[in-house]
């Protein structure tokens, strides 16, 4: 919380920014995307409603930061993931899962992250202005770029597939995310019947496959 009544100076206006990002951030540490509201948020930060729309036009446009700030952390964190875990003398068949596995594990502690890429597009991208929807997604592109890029590192023989594969790859970690977390009416359903189960996910086991078989089928392409 801020201890300055009104934000006069430009540093003041950033620290109160700064406030109302990292309350939201705490706030997801504690609950999923569609439980953090406005209302909620601005009790937290110690600000009127009404102030917390001086800094951002709504609680999309709050997550929609949030979301590039931890896409880039995470980008920033996979080089040297990468490197200690893909091994470039390999086939490139082995490295293709190396990659997909180091990636896939790279997210499992990044909880925020993962539930924000599953809201973007269905809520984060929705009750926005389109100068905030246009800021959003060319810093999008940028992440995907930047996860592409390090896929040619990588995985040369991708080509010109590779931002083709990020891009798979974000939209699938967004998905195997939400489908493993399923509501407590479907958890009650799995435990009166056991064999309606076989649908329940481990977030960790069904996202390394997937980007496993994503990474396998785009290489597989480059070659048509």
């Amino acid at each position: 919380m801020t201890t300055f009544q009104r934000a006069r100076s430009e540093e003041q206006r950033e620290v109160r920014r700064r406030a109302i990002l990292d309350t939201a951030a705490a706030m997801l540490d504690e609950m999923p995307v569609s439980a953090v509201s406005l209302n909620e948020l601005s009790r937290r930060v110690g600000l009127a409603k009404s102030n917390v729309l001086r800094y951002f036009e709504s609680r999309e446009a709050v997550l929609l930061e949030l979301l590039d700030h931890a896409w880039k952390e995470w980008t920033a964190d996979l080089p040297d993931l990468l490197t200690a875990g893909v091994d470039a003398e390999a086939a490139v068949e082995v490295r293709g899962e190396q990659f997909a596995a180091v990636v896939g594990e790279s997210l499992v502690g990044r909880r925020m992250l993962c539930d924000l890429l599953s809201a973007q597009a269905g809520v984060l991208e929705h009750n926005v202005s389109p100068e905030v929807a246009a800021r959003y997604k060319r810093a999008a592109v940028a992440n995907v770029d930047a996860l592409a890029a390090l896929a040619r590192v990588h995985l040369p023989e991708l080509g010109d597939r590779a931002p083709q594969l990020a891009a798979s790859m974000i939209m699938v970690i967004g998905a195997v995310w939400i489908h493993a977390r399923p509501s407590q009416a479907m958890l009650a359903a799995y435990e009166a019947d056991p064999s309606l189960a076989v649908l329940k996910m481990d977030f960790a086991v069904a996202l390394q496959e997937a980007l496993a078989t994503l990474t396998a089928g785009t290489l597989a392409r480059t070659s048509l």
